[in-house]
């Protein structure tokens, strides 16, 4: 087995330290590299369903499709005559009356895929529906402009496919304390003693042990950076909220990262949904609106932009179980202070041109945004890391 695969593919690199297969001291980098504006991506996992989170409700096919799940008017908060915001969403709305939010409605791509895994491989991988890709959109940024391990950052214990280059992947971590305590911990230390061992050195554990200990210096220099800012922002004290306290202690601390990648499970709503879309949906707004506010009081919003997605909408028609299905085309939000587009972007989707399925008919192929924040944010061209050429939207 090679070395790219058998780190793809080790257990131990699954672990706390994704590193690329080569490690150049962070050191030694310039900062203006990667220039100052950074990218924090949310994923919200399980499918959210995107009809009861931006609400046509002044469509009565709506109400006729969802006669118990459908939101009532004083559950909705108005955005124009026609579409409003799940009422749970209140802090998002605060946002968006600041000029900060771009609602991407009728998100999705060509031949959709209704399976969980499947789907957020798609959107990970930005691949076609019938492409099967081992290496992630942000990976292969990282691949051709990431210099350390560094570069990307995903708030989590293991690492999105997304994050997976194949020649450099991010890190992971939820605790920046905790990485650096382990990488100075009796073990990577037992291994640094037998570096040079003539087996090891031939050896693709011994290749994936040196890039372990190489991975110390960036677990070091997050550690150090980021101990010297303390958030005062008071946060949602909810995993989600805890995981954006800590971007923006990085992002605040000034650590020289490009992309961080958060996420927020369980809106894979089957059942009795409504009163569980709102728990989140409230949970993922107070957490954004406070790392907002957090940014915005240390001078860091204005370089930072916000992309939240989900693998796919939910089905028209309610079910049985007062839920909804797994569906196809959903909205995105796009968060910044300085956005060309503010508000709802387009149109909603027609509820009564539905696909053979019964679902909403995408209309932004989810690669164009991709392409968009590649090309006019990170300012990296869009072809190398996407494979192929997507039109770009308008939204910054």
């Amino acid at each position: 087995m090679d070395r790219r695969k058998f780190l793809k593919q080790s257990s131990l690199a699954s672990s706390l330290f994704f590193v690329p297969s080569f490690v150049r001291a962070f050191e030694e980098v310039a900062a203006n590299k990667l220039g100052y504006k950074r990218l924090v991506i949310i994923q919200l996992s399980g499918g959210n369903d995107g009809l009861n989170t931006v609400v046509p409700f002044r469509n009565d096919l709506y109400y006729k499709e969802r006669p118990t799940i459908g939101l009532a008017q004083n559950d909705i908060i108005k955005l124009n005559d026609e579409v409003g915001l799940n009422a749970s969403l209140a802090p998002l709305k605060r946002l968006y009356d600041k000029g900060y939010v771009s609602i991407i409605n009728n998100v999705g791509y060509p031949n959709p895929i209704r399976s969980h895994f499947r789907s957020m491989d798609i959107w990970q991988t930005a691949s076609d529906s019938n492409q099967y890709s081992q290496s992630g959109w942000i990976g292969r940024y990282l691949d051709t402009y990431g210099k350390d391990p560094h570069s990307a950052i995903e708030i989590d214990d293991s690492l999105s496919l997304a994050m997976k280059g194949e020649r450099m992947n991010a890190i992971a971590t939820k605790d920046p304390k905790i990485m650096y305590n382990l990488s100075k911990g009796p073990y990577l230390k037992n291994i640094n003693k037998h570096l040079k061992d003539k087996h090891l050195s031939e050896h693709n554990l011994g290749y994936l042990y040196k890039s372990m200990i190489a991975a110390e210096s960036s677990a070091k220099y997050i550690y150090e950076t980021s101990k010297t800012v303390t958030s005062k922002k008071e946060y949602p004290k909810n995993k989600f909220g805890k995981q954006m306290k800590t971007t923006a202690q990085l992002i605040n601390s000034h650590v020289q990262t490009k992309v961080y990648y958060t996420s927020l499970g369980g809106f894979d709503t089957h059942v009795n949904q409504k009163a569980t879309q709102k728990r989140l949906l409230n949970m993922y707004a107070e957490s954004v609106e406070a790392f907002v506010e957090d940014l915005k009081a240390n001078n860091t919003f204005k370089d930072t932009l916000i992309l939240t997605f989900s693998e796919f909408g939910r089905r028209v028609k309610q079910n049985a179980s007062v839920g909804t299905d797994h569906g196809t085309a959903n909205n995105v939000f796009i968060i910044g202070e300085n956005l060309k587009s503010q508000g709802l972007y387009n149109n909603m989707a027609s509820l009564s041109d539905l696909d053979d399925n019964g679902d909403l008919k995408f209309e932004i192929d989810f690669r164009t945004i991709y392409a968009t924040v590649l090309d006019k944010w990170l300012e990296v061209d869009d072809k190398k890391v996407l494979n192929k050429s997507f039109s770009q939207l308008n939204f910054i």
